[in-house]
């Protein structure tokens, strides 16, 4: 069984249709969702190698990340942090920078 040309352009039309309209073969489809965030409400703490953790860090989080974690826990836990979020994360920060932010963050928080 063969479809007619004009039979099928009419089903591609309403196919069309129907996806602009939210719709398809009786399912939603979803339409794009605006939103506003909320202030920042944490900085990054002044001190040596916050220009590295605020170039780097903050491309993927707030300083609120970094207060979330638990206080003074040293140099291996910052350092172990950092190289997860490259290594698990893919965070492209290069290796003079990661122990920047390592020293900073050992050192301020």
């Amino acid at each position: 069984m063969t479809s007619h040309p004009k039979t099928l352009a009419a089903a591609l039309v309403t196919t069309a249709a129907l996806a602009c309209a939210g719709t398809f073969a009786g399912f939603a489809v979803a339409q794009p969702m605006s939103y506003v965030l909320p202030p920042e409400t944490a900085v990054f703490k002044p001190g040596p190698g916050v220009e590295a953790a605020e170039n780097n860090c903050a491309a993927c989080h707030s300083a609120d990340y970094i207060l979330t974690q638990p206080p003074k826990m040293g140099r291996p836990f910052w350092d172990a942090e950092v190289h997860k979020m490259i290594s698990v994360y893919g965070a492209p920060i290069d290796e003079k920078d990661a122990k920047a932010i390592v020293d900073y963050l050992a050192a301020t928080y």
